[in-house]
């Protein structure tokens, strides 16, 4: 099995490692998506087994909505489950898995700004930055620890190798994304939610209530997501754009009405 893993690995990483990403950007990527795929799964099921799903059938209906809302703009079947956990936390993982903690519905204040959410952590999905943390990783130590943490996932190694997916705080490890990444999901992920309809301008109150919530610590979704003013600067910057796909998504009839 290691060694059928190591010459995958290998066989990939030598034919070709070059990637672009949605903005154009050049990346780094090396593993299949088949195999990130497969350590989504392995991570999603995981954080199940460790964390309670919500049973509140009003508010897995309402984060469904919008999650559906969202995912219906890039296609396939995805996963949404509502975890009951106070962290105001939500990440998306490679093979179509979406977690999203009920503390986060306590400082998302409407549809719109969970839309936000939701859409930035599909955006990275889509970008492809996990395989790309993991590429990096592989290229720094040359792939020993890498094929050994893909063989043993519930190894220490393994749990580590699973916060590069973007789910580090559920294995009490941060690994948070670069700046160039988030400010890539930012823009991918505010798009993402005007083409579904929702109101982009409810991003920026979004980060706003982010940085207030916590009680001066910042919530847990700021420990891997950080936000500043550069990243409110971004949105605005991007907004005449995103304002144009939600009045396009409009005149389609997409008006999400989740409550």
């Amino acid at each position: 099995m290691r060694n059928k893993l190591t010459s995958l690995i290998l066989g990939v990483a030598l034919a070709s490692g070059c990637a672009t990403s949605p903005t154009g950007r050049s990346q780094l990527v090396l593993l299949p998506n088949s195999q990130m795929d497969k350590m989504g799964l392995q991570a999603f099921t995981n954080i199940k087994q460790k964390t309670p799903v919500d049973g509140n059938r009003t508010t897995d209906s309402y984060v469904q909505c919008v999650g559906k809302a969202i995912t219906r703009e890039v296609g396939g079947s995805w996963e949404i489950v509502v975890f009951r956990d106070d962290a105001a936390n939500a990440f998306a993982l490679p093979g179509r898995k979406i977690g999203v903690n009920t503390g986060l519905l306590k400082v998302a204040e409407n549809q719109d700004q969970l839309a936000t959410v939701i859409g930035h952590e599909v955006a990275h999905v889509l970008s492809q930055h996990s395989n790309e943390r993991v590429s990096q990783q592989f290229a720094v130590d040359q792939g020993l620890g890498l094929v050994n943490a893909l063989a043993s996932p519930q190894s220490a190694t393994g749990q580590s190798l699973m916060g590069l997916l973007g789910v580090g705080a559920q294995y009490g490890i941060l690994l948070p994304y670069s700046r160039v990444q988030e400010s890539e999901a930012d823009i991918l992920g505010l798009d993402l939610m005007a083409k579904a309809g929702f109101n982009p301008r409810e991003s920026v109150n979004l980060w706003v209530n982010m940085g207030k919530a916590g009680g001066g610590q910042p919530p847990e979704f700021l420990s891997t997501h950080p936000s500043d003013r550069t990243r409110i600067s971004g949105l605005n910057a991007h907004m005449a754009v995103a304002l144009n796909l939600q009045n396009k998504a409009r005149q389609q009839g997409k008006r999400p009405a989740c409550r």
